[in-house]
């Protein structure tokens, strides 16, 4: 077997992507959490209700809400789930840039805010507005089950791909079917379901990468039929 050419003087290892947007976003999400909890509870109840996706502030035209709601928590993050958010919105970052898996969990948590708007509108009374019309409905949750759900779309592994798949589409469903469901259960599934499907795109987007030592930079000219057959037949089976 002839020995493996030498790599390219010039040739340099790709960079590893070093995620920053996501411990921005979770830490200023803690910081601002931090300090509404201190605020008297009337205060900050009715400034977390100003800034939710709420039938109320939606059916009124407050549609920056879609945005604000994303970077408020009704307390601060408990330690489990912060470091779950981290970890799961830093692999998305690393493996398709800040911004893919920005515009992921953005289109997770819009998508999943506005089906759940949807799904309510008619069912809530609005004048005046009720308990579920002016709920309270922040945090990063949707963005999150979105970024979960597009990670288990894309692993690698047939068999692996499918079961994370399933089971997390039966976490998501599980809760919608008990009888004191909420809709932020319904949310939560949606959320799931779009980041599946959205993983699903970006992982059929994704080019196949060569195994390391399988081909080398070829000559810059068009290369001849005959010379390919030749190359072919000359190169060692894969293994």
């Amino acid at each position: 077997m002839p020995p493996h050419p030498a790599p390219r003087s010039g040739a340099a290892p790709a960079a590893r992507r070093v995620p920053w947007i996501t411990p921005l976003y979770v830490g200023a999400v803690q910081l601002r959490a931090s300090a509404t909890a201190r605020l008297p509870r009337r205060q900050r109840v009715e400034l977390l209700r100003a800034h939710s996706t709420n039938v109320a502030n939606l059916r009124a035209g407050r549609w920056r809400t879609l945005a604000t709601s994303a970077v408020f928590v009704e307390e601060p993050l408990p330690a489990p789930y912060a470091a779950a958010l981290l970890a799961a919105l830093g692999t998305a970052e690393v493996r398709w840039g800040p911004a893919r898996a920005a515009g992921l969990f953005a289109a997770g948590h819009l998508g999943a805010s506005l089906l759940v708007y949807a799904g309510l509108r008619g069912r809530v009374r609005a004048d005046p507005p009720d308990a579920t019309a002016r709920a309270v409905d922040v945090g990063a949750s949707y963005g999150f089950c979105a970024t979960v759900g597009a990670l288990a779309a894309t692993v690698p592994h047939r068999g692996a791909r499918v079961a994370a798949t399933a089971g997390l589409l039966a976490l998501g469903i599980r809760p919608v079917l008990r009888p004191r469901r909420t809709f932020t259960d319904a949310g939560h599934l949606a959320a799931v379901v779009l980041g599946v499907a959205a993983g699903a795109v970006l992982g059929a987007g994704e080019p196949w990468r060569a195994p390391a030592g399988a081909g080398t930079a070829g000559p810059r000219g068009p290369v001849r039929a005959a010379r390919v057959r030749r190359a072919v037949r000359s190169a060692p089976a894969r293994r």
